[in-house]
């Protein structure tokens, strides 16, 4: 490598190091009264509405003191946590000035790239690792409902604690990961699809008291000349007491085939159907019971989760 080609580098990772600290926190324990406290490790201004994604072996409590790149400090509240992902999301509101990352898809990362890691390993702040991917999120990815979502992406690059809850990037900076955990030697991110995934579950969207589950049902012909038909649709399973589903007089074993005319034949999908519902608008359900077709409306009520496992 020349002397200018290696100088050109020194800059391109200088930068890339810039960027991400100014979407790095740092998190320490609230309960500690100590005169130096140690980080409990990092986390990342996510792409979302101010919230901070970090792992939830890190915020174990339900508030946690956030560092800003800058030195500002406030607690946060974790919002919600997700212990099989090893998720955590964080709230400051508004307290502190905060510089989403950008976020890159996991899925396009390929065995072999190189990758960046930041955080605060042993405690030496905004720390910046070099690594190469070992295991690209695309080959390490898990069935949900009809599509599949990158879970971790391996690389080697050398982490320690107070990595953890820190961004794994790309070389254009981009996030594609949350650092995790040391395994078999290489460092372990949740993948950034996960990521988005969780956050976008955060959003407030509309409820309706229901468990659900995907079956497979026969749906008669509508005209002589037509053969039945095999489609998705949602079991009921649980009907909350005093829910909107419950006052619209929705049961359990009633199949749910649309909302407002949008077919859902998974819980995924149903979800979807549901973001972005004001506040007391009227859904239309489409109901199967005993063979017959019939139309719910249903008040849907609008609330934002809270902390919840996964």
């Amino acid at each position: 490598m020349s002397l200018t080609t290696s100088r050109a580098l020194d800059a391109e990772l200088h930068t890339i190091a810039t960027r991400l600290r100014q979407s790095t926190v740092t998190l320490r324990d609230v309960a500690w009264r100590g005169r130096a406290r140690q980080a409990l490790g990092a986390g990342v201004a996510w792409e979302s509405g101010g919230v901070i994604v970090t792992n939830a072996h890190v915020a174990r409590r339900d508030r946690v003191e956030v560092e800003s790149p800058d030195g500002r400090r406030a607690v946060a509240r974790v919002v919600a946590r997700d212990p099989r992902h090893d998720l955590a999301a964080l709230d400051v509101d508004g307290a502190l000035p905060l510089t989403p990352a950008a976020v890159a898809d996991s899925g396009g990362l390929r065995v072999g790239e190189l990758v960046l890691a930041l955080g605060h390993p042993l405690g030496v702040p905004h720390a910046l690792a070099v690594g190469v991917v070992q295991a690209a999120a695309s080959t390490a990815r898990r069935q949900i409902g009809d599509t599949t979502v990158p879970q971790v992406v391996r690389a080697d690059v050398r982490l320690a604690p107070g990595n953890s809850g820190g961004a794994l990037a790309d070389v254009r900076g981009r996030v594609v990961g949350v650092n995790a955990l040391v395994a078999g030697g290489l460092g372990v991110a949740i993948a950034s699809e996960r990521v988005r995934r969780f956050v976008a579950e955060l959003a407030p969207r509309a409820r309706l008291g229901v468990l659900v589950r995907h079956v497979r049902v026969r749906t008669p012909p509508r005209a002589a000349r037509e053969a039945a038909a095999e489609r998705g649709a949602l079991l009921v399973l649980e009907v909350e007491v005093g829910s909107p589903a419950d006052g619209a007089g929705v049961l359990a074993g009633d199949l749910l085939f649309a909302v407002d005319g949008r077919r859902v034949e998974r819980g995924e999908e149903l979800l979807e159907a549901l973001r972005g519902v004001r506040g007391g608008a009227p859904l239309l359900l489409e109901i199967g019971r005993a063979g017959r077709r019939s139309t719910l409306s249903v008040a849907a009520i609008v609330s934002a989760p809270t902390s919840r496992a996964a």
